[in-house]
């Protein structure tokens, strides 16, 4: 597989790569279970816990201000994906339309397909964190989480959930679907947070 799909990184990239990661040569697809398929009609994102509950169209998100992201994309199985092209809304720029319990201090993203992950809002509130909705200047296709994916550049990318459709504000953490099948809480490429050691 090595040298057909993946390769190793050439020394000026090095740095960019976490330990034990592969560079791909195109861009994997991995999805446990079935591909969601939700029109922009009919696409909505809500949010609630902790956060007064709101409800957000595709228009709105169009509305908020766009952004162009390149991005380094890293997979928990061991691949990675340098500058990667996306446009969306920056997480930052979203928070600016809703209203957060100063005690929230967890977020429960949930997606089309019942997929949930966590992720500390610490995490979430990066500057670099974005709501995807076209890569590399198309669409973004439902195989990599289209109409639109959070993506979190310094997680792994389970983190980076696809088919978004809202987040749950939180005082404690409550794991999502891979964290509750063993992967670790925060998931950080660097310090190869990939298990929990609890399986």
């Amino acid at each position: 597989m090595l040298g057909k799909f993946f390769r190793k990184p050439e020394s000026e990239n090095s740095d960019r790569v976490p330990p034990g990661q592969y560079l791909a040569n195109g861009f994997p697809v991995l999805t446990y279970g079935d591909t969601p398929s939700v029109s922009i009609e009919s696409w909505e994102f809500k949010v609630w816990g902790l956060a007064k509950p709101q409800t957000f169209t595709w228009s709105d998100f169009q509305a908020m201000p766009q952004s162009n992201f390149t991005a380094d994309f890293h997979c928990v199985t061991r691949w990675s994906k340098l500058d990667v092209q996306w446009t969306g809304v920056k997480v930052t720029d979203f928070m600016n339309y809703i209203e957060v319990d100063p005690k929230a201090l967890h977020v429960l993203e949930h997606c089309y397909g019942g997929y949930t992950t966590n992720i500390a809002i610490a995490d979430l509130r990066r500057e670099e964190n974005f709501f995807a909705h076209t890569l590399f200047g198309e669409p973004l296709s439902p195989d990599h989480g289209g109409p639109m994916r959070l993506v979190v550049p310094h997680l792994y990318a389970w983190k980076s959930a696809k088919w978004i459709n809202g987040l749950e504000f939180t005082e404690t953490e409550e794991l999502g679907f891979w964290e509750r099948n063993g992967y670790h809480q925060r998931g950080e490429p660097w310090a190869e947070e990939r298990y929990s050691g609890l399986f």
